[in-house]
């Protein structure tokens, strides 16, 4: 497994669909590569796994999920063409309930600040919203310096499944690709293998540290991490890696999580 500071040989590729003020193993997945491509022109999902448009807040009354009102969506809409439905302030609304989850916490003021300039750009898609999201948390943290942030929708590589991500990798140059677990299920990784391309798969650290509202939970969104740690909650975006072989043979560690990530095709 790789250490939290060990230098990753190659060029290592992370394929994800655009998340919603993700969860912190979403930045461990952007710390450990050198590309990172937004998968915005892929059928979006309103399923239990979604979190393109919807993350959890823990809060004093539980865990509660924001979720971002769309407009227009239909059967097969790809997400770079969700647009936002802003008929309601659903920003201020979104607002409140993160500075009312926090009140108390030592870094209170860096997240809503944070959120502010997420809410104060001038966004009309969901794939917008979503990307400026991720960056600002990206930006916090210091994650952005050596590393390429790219759309799919602008690559112009066509297929679907482990050949348009086999594809990716190739166009991008790519000797690793990096996953998360919902990949296991449909990643032809012989495919991947023959062409000299490493596959690894997330190995989740869940790496705890003061939490308000009860027992720690990593699986809520990374604006967590800001409000109870400041920058150095850095230090808690730590996870390493394992091979595919490792995994795929049954040795997975019993903390990896399920429904969070969806970087399926």
């Amino acid at each position: 497994m790789a250490g939290p500071d060990m230098a990753q040989a190659g060029h290592s590729l992370v394929i994800s669909q655009p998340m919603y003020f993700p969860w912190v193993g979403m930045l461990e997945q952007i710390r450990l590569s050198d590309t990172y491509v937004f998968y915005d022109d892929v059928q979006f999902s309103s399923g239990p796994a979604n979190r393109v448009s919807r993350v959890q807040v823990k809060t004093a009354n539980g865990m509660r999920w924001m979720t971002v009102p769309l407009r227009g969506r239909h059967l097969g809409s790809l997400i770079g063409e969700l647009e936002l439905d802003d008929r309601t302030d659903w920003r201020s609304s979104h607002r409140d309930l993160l500075r009312q989850s926090y009140r108390g916490a030592p870094y209170l003021r860096d997240m809503l600040a944070l959120v502010d300039e997420v809410f104060s750009a001038p966004v009309r898609y969901l794939s917008e919203l979503s990307r400026a999201s991720t960056m600002a948390l990206v930006r916090y943290f210091g994650l952005e310096a050596g590393r390429t942030f790219l759309d799919s929708s602008a690559l112009g590589v066509p297929g679907h499944s482990s050949e348009r991500v086999f594809a990716l990798c190739r166009q991008l140059g790519a000797t690793r690709y990096l996953t998360g677990h919902g990949a296991r299920d449909y990643l032809d990784h012989s495919l991947f293998e023959q062409a000299g391309v490493d596959v690894d798969y997330m190995a989740y650290r869940l790496s705890p540290y003061p939490q308000r509202h009860g027992d720690f939970t990593p699986y809520v969104t990374g604006l967590d991490l800001v409000a109870n740690r400041g920058r150095e909650g850095v230090r808690h975006i730590c996870s390493g890696t394992e091979p595919w072989r490792t995994v795929c043979a049954g040795r997975v560690p019993a903390s990896v999580p399920t429904g969070i990530e969806h970087e399926q095709a």
